[in-house]
């Protein structure tokens, strides 16, 4: 079957070093990011970013990678075509704020952090200007705080990790991204709603990331590819590669891996 459609992660994925479109793993250059771009391009393939960050920076991206649709805070929100839907359950703007504010108004966050001392911070900057989701760094055991979560009445929310990154904090060897979405978002819902708008089936569509939220996207695919960066330096991402049975790790990593997803499945098609 024909693939129609890639959905892609952006750091760690599609950027390499410190989220440049022009770098590889270690910071030097390289346009392997812009020829995964390139050949869907002449393949006639939508390339549609999933991504973490909040809609104004994935907003940029996508226009400026030319492509009309984007998934954005992990999930939460999916945008087509200029036509936005929020996949946030009963959470919703209204005159308390933005989701994003309610939960903080609830005491979620502080609740979290007083759960996970040293363990878990606001993910400064990129924390801020937020509306739907909240982006923590840290070392967190991700089961134990979902479970304290529904133990204190929000089992609406939901605490995923958004994989390994390059900030550091005293006292942890690896510091993972952490989101705090409402409503049971994730990417993986939100591929599926993707996919459904634009009447693609499962067959015709691969996804890349380099998390164990990005894994959940298995489901969803016909193909997930992980990029060699994630299981190298996350042992929790390894331990999971088993759980769905479409999971390749690519040789190469970060843009080099989503190039190598890309071409291997079109040659393998014969798109």
């Amino acid at each position: 079957m024909t693939l129609r459609c890639v959905y892609t992660d952006l750091d760690g994925t599609l950027l390499g070093r410190f989220g440049s479109l022009f770098a590889d793993a270690e910071g030097t250059w390289s346009d392997a990011g812009v020829r995964a771009i390139q050949a869907c391009h002449r393949a006639d393939v939508e390339m549609v970013i999933m991504s973490g960050r909040r809609e104004s920076t994935v907003g940029a991206d996508s226009r400026l990678l030319g492509q009309t649709s984007y998934i954005y805070e992990a999930g939460c929100g999916v945008v087509i075509d200029g036509e936005r839907t929020l996949l946030t359950g009963e959470w919703r703007y209204d005159e308390s704020g933005t989701p994003a504010e309610q939960v903080l108004a609830a005491g979620v966050p502080d609740l979290l952090f007083a759960a996970f001392p040293g363990k878990l911070e606001w993910h400064a900057p990129w924390h801020t200007g937020r509306e739907l989701s909240h982006l923590f760094r840290g070392d967190v055991d991700v089961a134990a705080a979902n479970a304290l979560l529904a133990e204190k009445g929000h089992d609406d929310l939901r605490f995923l990790d958004n994989g390994a990154i390059s900030r550091t904090m005293e006292g942890i060897d690896v510091v993972h991204a952490y989101h705090l979405v409402p409503g049971g978002a994730s990417k993986a819902k939100a591929v599926a709603f993707h996919a459904r708008a634009r009447g693609y089936a499962r067959e015709e569509i691969i996804a890349a990331g380099d998390s164990l939220e990005d894994l959940d996207v298995a489901a969803s695919v016909d193909r997930f590819f992980v990029v060699a960066n994630g299981p190298a330096r996350d042992q929790a991402l390894r331990a999971n590669l088993s759980s769905y049975p479409n999971v390749t790790v690519t040789e190469g990593a970060m843009g080099e891996g989503v190039y190598e997803a890309i071409v291997s499945t079109l040659a393998r098609r014969g798109d």
